[in-house]
């Protein structure tokens, strides 16, 4: 399936768009993480949870779906080229990370705000919530640095139907 040229710019656009804004989301948490373990403030961490699981969640997944879409429609494939199979596990990783590590972490810092707020000197502050703000950012760079420099060539050649239909018509040496 190959898209028709409008088809595919707004496959893209809608690729870029969702990738600018898990990137935006993903530095808007940063700076409320370093906000919040820096000043101890309990609006902060409370903010932290409030954009840093579902938008950012859902950033990623329309990411991973446009992405997906990008794949299918052009003839890069999904796992044609290294930089594209590269792309997809680490959208993937990320995406299953933001739902089974960091959601629990930043629930974990809210209630950590809440009781804060509240007066409670014995909370614990959450730890662990400065790792995700420094890889989460470098892997999305990762990502659209690949998107653009597209390194490493194909994964193999053996098996591609795009190549078995240009070698039809071709002499096999005897």
């Amino acid at each position: 399936m190959r898209f028709a040229p409008r088809t595919r710019k707004i496959a893209l656009i809608a690729h870029i768009v969702a990738m600018s804004a898990w990137i935006g989301i993903d530095l808007a948490l940063g700076v409320l993480v370093l906000t919040a373990v820096s000043t101890g403030n309990p609006v902060a961490y409370q903010a932290a949870h409030l954009i840093g699981v579902w938008p950012m969640l859902i950033a990623s997944l329309l990411t991973l779906a446009t992405g997906i879409l990008l794949g299918l429609g052009t003839g890069y494939g999904l796992i044609r080229y290294w930089w594209v199979a590269v792309k997809l596990a680490v959208n993937v990783l990320m995406s299953a990370l933001l739902y089974f590590s960091l959601r629990p972490g930043l629930y974990t810092a809210a209630d950590y705000g809440r009781r804060l707020a509240a007066g409670d000197t014995a909370a614990q502050p959450p730890e662990q919530l400065l790792y995700p703000i420094f890889v989460a950012p470098a892997l999305l760079l990762f990502a659209v640095v690949l998107a653009v420099v597209k390194p490493w060539g194909r994964l193999s050649r053996r098996g591609d139907p795009a190549q078995a239909r240009r070698n039809l018509g071709r002499r096999r040496p005897v």
